[in-house]
């Protein structure tokens, strides 16, 4: 212990106090060799001679006594776990600032700090500052319009496996691409500085990307419109089922979201008046994650569009042909994991959630 490399300083010195009574030296000399006082020296030699190695050990300390009751941290906690709304708080979250604030205007103790309030969080990993948005089924088809998709995604149809000679787009628009001209030009990165982009801009308009993407063979077909509508939905699917091999395809699955361009029976029909062989696909509603060109419209709005600094319309629009081209050279299917059987799992917490919150909403009332 006096040697050791991983011994700790402290009890090297105890263990060298130790080792020195035992050669036959006085205190005051230990004292004076090891550079420790003259009642640490006796302290360290009575606790060795009473409990042996063990007594080199710090002893259990009782440490400060707590400035708050465990009453108290519950109170902070509880009122963490309601909304700010409810407690007549003119707050939509609550901060570990504001829950301070508020504790000591209830009286439940008469100072706290905000790191307090966050450490008392913390310990039941709460973090009312953060929320996340959700939205809930409300389609009464729910289930059997996306099972129709993701067994699509499986290369499967009304419960048959997809030929070789048919094929699955998923399509949709990106509203709204602004071309955003910086009043400075933007900044390269350089040595410990990130990119510059100048917060000032001169508008110069806004259009729309419509996409269609083949789920199986990871190719894209892009075009840019003024705006969205039917006519250039109809104008993206002409782009597409006029070249092979979606022209002399057997079947063209077009799986869409219920956008005003494409949504209801009359889109379908529509679809199906000027393309025979086209067949679409509506998602749920409220379940355009489901379509798989999201994902491709996630990519480029990271790699393309933002940040947004473009002179005009005309180089927004160059821009993003140019990325379909680059995209296509090097793109691979999307891993989609997301089954049917996912599907029937969430579909099955959802209910059981519907179900707790109901008996819940009753007990309140009975009570």
């Amino acid at each position: 212990m006096a040697y050791g490399l991983k011994t700790e300083y402290r009890l090297r010195m105890r263990a060298q106090v130790v080792l020195h009574a035992a050669r036959g030296r006085s205190n005051a000399r230990i004292a004076a060799e090891t550079g420790l006082h003259l009642d640490t020296v006796r302290l360290w030699r009575g606790r060795f001679a009473d409990a042996g190695i063990a007594g080199l050990a710090d002893r259990r300390r009782s440490g400060r006594p707590p400035a708050f009751t465990p009453l108290q941290a519950a109170e902070v906690t509880a009122l963490a776990c309601r909304l700010p709304a409810e407690t007549g708080v003119p707050l939509s979250r609550w901060t570990a600032p504001e829950l301070a604030r508020e504790v000591v205007e209830r009286g439940i103790t008469a100072f706290v700090s905000a790191a307090t309030v966050r450490r008392w969080l913390a310990q039941d990993a709460l973090k009312p500052w953060q929320y996340r948005s959700w939205i809930f089924i409300t389609d009464p088809g729910f289930r059997t319009k996306a099972g129709r998709v993701l067994d699509l995604y499986a290369r499967t149809w009304q419960g048959h496996p997809l030929g070789p000679n048919e094929y699955v787009i998923s399509a949709d628009e990106k509203t709204s691409i602004q071309a955003r001209c910086r009043c400075h030009p933007t900044l390269a990165p350089g040595q410990a500085r990130a990119m510059r982009v100048n917060h000032t801009y001169g508008r110069g308009g806004a259009l729309a990307y419509l996409a269609a993407y083949d789920v199986h063979q990871a190719k894209v077909f892009g075009r840019t419109e003024p705006r969205t509508g039917i006519d250039p939905f109809m104008n993206l699917v002409t782009q597409v089922m006029s070249v092979e091999p979606y022209a002399s395809a057997e079947r063209v699955l077009w799986i869409v979201d219920n956008g005003s361009s494409h949504r209801g029976t009359k889109a379908a029909d529509r679809l199906a008046v000027a393309f025979p062989n086209a067949v679409m696909v509506h998602t749920p509603v409220h379940a355009s994650w489901l379509n798989q060109v999201e994902i491709y419209f996630s990519v480029v709005q990271r790699k393309v569009v933002s940040p947004n600094d473009f002179t005009d319309l005309a180089q927004v629009g160059d821009r993003l042909r140019a990325f379909e081209d680059r995209y296509n050279a090097t793109a691979q299917p999307f891993q989609w994991k997301f089954t049917t059987s996912d599907l029937d799992d969430l579909l099955a917490r959802l209910d059981r959630h519907t179900a707790d919150h109901q008996e819940e909403s009753s007990f309140r009332l009975t009570a």
